[in-house]
């Protein structure tokens, strides 16, 4: 467990935290006007390897290799300025600050951090953190990795649970949800929609699918992991025989089958690391997911009952509605897909810059 203190001052800033990893949708723009809830979990904190937010500088001003040295592969419109490392945790968690008004920009409907750092110590004034909370955007609090310490506090270790005591506890993210907005006529309203949390996995999973692809056809599983992937990789791969399988694999499953090339592996939610198999072999990709994402698609819910056949007399008013459905298929969040992929040293290959620089240019707007 951990508190961040003000570098200048040393007052606690936060309530005690335990570290788990950085949530594939950090980083996800969602929607136009919608209300996204909290990235984080009460209690905890993660460290975001990447800066955020400015001062920025565009790719042509960077000097040769410096994208390359912060592991960067491929051309992006610009990259920030600020230190890396910053703690980001749920609003709710701090202490010992207050808003800057001075820095709260003109967003939409609350604060996007544009205008730099809006939260300062209460016991000396330093700028440490940035609130957000606008519009499209997961609600956060990033701690400055320059203004604030991160401190040993007392009350143990937070235990780290085995795959086994995730897996029975089968905490899954169901892939549809309702999605809250704001300016509806009579206030905020809601529509059925594909989960932004699924939809920023899509992206993520998606990057490192097409380097484990290697440009040849992927066959995938049947089912919700079709839906999720096949429209993409058969768009954005060519066609032809499936040269290479992707199968779901992790703690309970059977081991996967001779042949297979791919696996869809959940990652540990508090270290950020990819369940591999006992006895790995080098030809086998691994492909990260959440957690509670890979749950669900290894171990869908049924859907309710429904009447096998017939019709229900008109005097019988029924209470057990089909569960809604999402208007369209998924759309892989596009934003999470660049951040990755640039971030993948195979995307140097020709094929894969020839995707991305298609999609910088506004191609496949029907999958992302």
């Amino acid at each position: 467990m951990f508190v961040f203190v003000c570098a200048g001052c040393g007052t606690e800033l936060t309530t005690p935290l335990s570290q788990v990893a950085l949530p594939v949708h950090a980083r996800q723009k969602y929607g136009n006007g919608v209300q996204l809830p909290v990235l984080m979990e009460a209690g905890t904190f993660a460290v975001d390897p990447d800066p955020w937010g400015g001062p920025w500088r565009t790719w042509e001003e960077l000097e040769p290799g410096e994208a390359e040295a912060r592991g960067i592969y491929a051309p992006v419109h610009a990259l920030s300025d600020r230190a890396p490392g910053a703690g980001v945790i749920a609003p709710g968690d701090v202490r010992g600050t207050r808003l800057m008004p001075e820095r709260l920009g003109g967003a939409c409907c609350g604060l996007d951090g544009g205008d730099g750092p809006n939260m300062a110590c209460e016991g000396c004034g330093l700028p440490v953190a940035t609130r957000i909370d606008d519009c499209s955007l997961w609600q956060a609090v990033r701690l400055d990795a320059e203004a604030v310490h991160r401190l040993p506090v007392d009350g143990g270790r937070a235990a780290s649970s085995s795959w086994a005591e995730l897996v029975a506890q089968g905490e899954r993210t169901p892939p549809f949800e309702a999605i809250a907005t704001w300016g509806g006529q009579l206030g905020t309203s809601h529509y059925w929609s594909w989960s932004p949390r699924w939809e920023a996995a899509a992206g993520h999973a998606l990057a490192h699918l097409l380097v484990a692809s290697e440009g040849q056809p992927v066959e995938v599983p049947d089912g919700l992991t079709a839906d999720v992937f096949r429209p993409a990789l058969d768009a954005l791969l060519p066609a032809g025989a499936p040269e290479r399988r992707a199968v779901l694999a992790g703690p309970g499953q059977p081991p996967p089958d001779a042949g297979v090339d791919i696996l869809l592996v959940p990652v540990h939610p508090r270290t950020g690391q990819a369940w591999a198999p006992a006895h790995p072999t080098g030809s086998v990709h691994l492909v990260p997911l959440p957690l509670g994402v890979w749950l669900w698609l290894v171990s869908p819910r049924p859907d309710p009952p429904v009447p096998a056949s017939g019709h229900l007399p008109l005097w019988v008013l029924r209470d057990d509605p089909l569960p809604p459905l999402p208007h369209g298929p998924l759309r892989a969040d596009r934003g999470t897909f660049q951040h990755t992929l640039v971030r993948l040293p195979a995307v140097r290959s020709p094929w894969l810059s020839t995707i991305l620089e298609k999609l910088t240019h506004g191609a496949w707007s029907r999958l992302f």
